[in-house]
């Protein structure tokens, strides 16, 4: 699935008239896109294969440890 950024919109609009705020009034009329973006960049992982984050980007050769001394 897809992070679905206009459902999360109308979400946080539902939420701010369930507490009693008007989401149209100035100072909160671009809340629900700004919360909603960030929930997109939030729960972006979700969307990633752990092996394509968690892979090296080198290899070396090597199958041993590499200890470095001071």
């Amino acid at each position: 699935g897809e992070f679905d950024e206009k459902r999360a919109e109308a979400a946080v609009r539902e939420l701010l008239l369930a507490v009693g705020e008007d989401p149209d009034r100035e100072g909160l009329r671009e809340t629900p896109g700004r919360v909603a973006r960030a929930y997109k960049e939030i729960f972006a992982g979700l969307y990633q294969q752990p092996e394509d984050v968690l892979t090296t980007t080198f290899d070396l050769g090597h199958d041993e440890m590499v200890l470095v001394k001071d």
